[in-house]
């Protein structure tokens, strides 16, 4: 069952990925790239890594699974990844994913972001917390969800939203920007707004993937 504090908890797992593992991943990536000639559409958009990138980011979630679950208890399951490229002037505004359908299984928990490469300048991940109720909705967990009976669901907010989403700028927030070491993954809870802020200069690349209560299917 998922307790609203995995949903807003925040966790690091250092040494994610080998230095071996990630030169690989990154040989892997390129040479799918020039093979596909993919270009991001826009800053959010994302591509699915080839077989081989999976199993050496399975690898490390396998190897970190013990350490996420002492956070995120009720993780059973994870998504394929995806990849992500930004350049200067790139940038992904704050948005909140939400739980749509509580009564469906599986439920995300978290999502996990390793970051491949860092911006020289700009490009940081970061998660917004607040006390205001704006960001919440009426709607609570009944006894046959996922989720522990009487949890709140925050607000679904797309960051794409445009005029939409102008609201959360009133809302007063405290930013929590990330410089992870490097081969660390952050691990975010699934009700956390969150974003990355623009790149100046350089390329951001990053890979994320979703932690589940159950394996999807």
């Amino acid at each position: 069952m998922i307790h609203l504090t995995e949903t807003l908890a925040v966790h690091t797992i250092e040494g994610f990925l080998t230095p071996d593992e990630t030169s690989q991943l990154t040989k892997l990536l390129d040479d799918h790239l020039v093979a596909a000639g993919w270009v991001p559409e826009r800053p959010r958009a994302g591509m699915v890594p080839p077989e081989a990138a999976q199993e050496i980011l399975m690898a490390g979630i396998e190897r970190a699974m013990p350490a996420i679950r002492r956070v995120f208890p009720s993780v059973a399951g994870v998504t394929p990844w995806d990849y992500h490229d930004l350049g200067p002037g790139d940038r992904i505004d704050p948005h909140l994913h939400g739980v749509h359908e509580p009564d469906k299984r599986p439920q995300r928990v978290a999502r996990v972001a390793f970051h491949l490469q860092e911006a020289e300048r700009g490009g940081q991940f970061y998660v917004d917390t607040c006390s205001s109720d704006a960001v919440w909705t009426d709607r609570t967990a009944g006894p046959g969800s996922a989720f522990l009976p009487g949890m709140r669901f925050a607000r679904d907010i797309a960051d794409d939203a445009g005029p939409e989403a102008a609201w959360l700028n009133d809302v007063p927030r405290t930013r929590w920007t990330s410089a992870p070491p490097a081969g660390t993954a952050v691990v975010y809870g699934a009700q956390l707004v969150h974003g990355v802020e623009t790149v100046v200069e350089g390329r951001l690349r990053k890979l994320i993937t979703n932690l589940l209560d159950a394996p999807p299917r």
